[in-house]
C-alpha cells in the first residue's frame, strides 16, 4: 500500500541536514527523533531514516520528486561548500537530476513533466517514487514471482538492454525496482526499506512456514531473504520491515515545509508545502 521508508545509517547529523534539508529542500521531521543521534527526513507521505553509525550504501538508487529543478540546483550551489570533501555531488540529465549524498548514495530528482503522466508518480508533487536495487543476472522473474505469490502485488518483468528488471507497484504511485546486472554486487550492509500491506496475515504465514521471518511486534516483522518461491533459491536480501495497515504510525500526518519560504521573502501562509503525496 505504501513504501514509508528507507533507512541508511549515517556518521554526521550535521552534513546530513545540510544535504536533506538544505540541498535537496525537505524537512525533518518536528515530533519524532528529534534528538542528535537519528533523523526523520520527511518527502511527502513518506520518510528517510538517518540513524547515526557506519555509512551504508543502497545497492542501486531512489527516485525522488522533489519540485522544480531550478531551485533544486540553485539549493545544491548553496550547500556545496559545507560538502566539500565529500562524495557529494550531482549531473543533471534531460529528466532528472542525480545527486549523490556525501557518503555515496544516489537520489534521482525526477523532472514530472518529462515523463507526460506515463510514469506512476506523474502526479506527485513531493514524494518517494521508486527505490531501484542492483540484483544479479537471471533474478528478475523470481523475484517478480516472490511478490505475486508473497503479497499479491502486481510485479512486471521488462527488458533494459538486454537484462531485466522486475517492477513491482506499491500502491498506486509508487515502485520497487529490481535491475538486473552483471557487474558485482556490494555486500549487503543491513540498510532497510518499511512498507505497508493490506493484507498482513498470508505473506507472514507463508514467510514464517519457510524460516524467514524474525523482529516480530505487534502489527510488524522483518524478513530480508527474497527467494524463488518454487525452489526456495535466495534471489536477493533487502530487509522489509512489513507493517499492518492497524500499526499506530499508518497515515501519519506528516509536515512538509515549502523550501522557498525564507525570513527574507516570507509569504503569510505559506510555510507548509502543498499537493505532497
Amino acid at each position: 500500500m505504501l513504501l514509508e521508508h528507507i533507512n541508511l545509517t549515517i556518521p554526521d547529523q550535521r552534513l546530513a541536514t545540510a544535504f536533506y534539508v538544505s540541498g535537496l529542500g525537505l524537512t525533518r521531521d518536528p515530533f519524532v527523533m528529534t534528538g542528535v543521534t537519528n533523523m526523520w527526513i520527511n518527502i511527502g507521505r513518506s520518510q528517510i531514516h538517518l540513524p547515526q553509525g557506519e555509512a551504508q550504501r543502497l545497492r542501486g538508487h531512489v527516485g525522488l520528486v522533489v519540485g522544480p529543478r531550478e531551485a533544486l540546483v540553485a539549493r545544491l550551489h548553496r550547500v556545496q561548500p559545507v560538502l566539500d570533501g565529500t562524495a557529494f555531488g550531482w549531473v543533471e540529465r534531460d529528466d532528472r537530476v542525480e545527486v549523490t549524498c556525501p557518503w555515496g548514495n544516489r537520489y534521482d530528482c525526477l523532472d514530472r513533466d518529462a515523463f507526460q503522466g506515463q510514469a506512476p508518480w506523474s502526479d506527485i508533487d513531493l514524494g518517494i517514487a521508486y527505490v531501484q536495487l542492483d540484483v544479479p543476472a537471471a533474478s528478475a522473474e523470481s523475484i517478480a514471482a516472490f511478490y505475486r505469490e508473497v503479497f499479491d502485488a502486481p510485479a512486471d518483468v521488462r527488458d533494459s538492454y538486454g537484462l531485466q528488471q522486475a517492477v513491482v507497484a506499491v500502491g498506486t504511485h509508487q515502485q520497487l525496482v529490481f535491475a538486473e546486472t552483471r557487474a558485482a554486487i556490494p555486500e549487503y550492509d543491513g540498510h532497510h526499506i518499511q512498507v505497508y500491506v493490506a493484507n498482513f496475515s498470508k505473506p507472514y504465514a507463508w514467510l514464517a512456514q519457510r524460516g524467514l521471518t524474525y523482529g516480530e511486534e505487534p502489527h510488524q516483522y522483518r524478513f530480508a531473504d527474497i527467494v524463488d518461491p518454487v525452489t526456495g533459491g535466495q534471489c536477493f536480501k533487502l530487509e522489509h520491515e512489513v507493517r499492518s495497515l492497524r500499526h499506530p504510525l499508518y497515515a501519519r500526518p506528516l509536515v512538509n515545509r515549502d523550501p522557498e519560504q525564507s525570513n527574507r521573502n516570507y509569504r503569510k501562509g505559506g510555510d507548509m508545502r502543498s499537493g505532497a503525496f
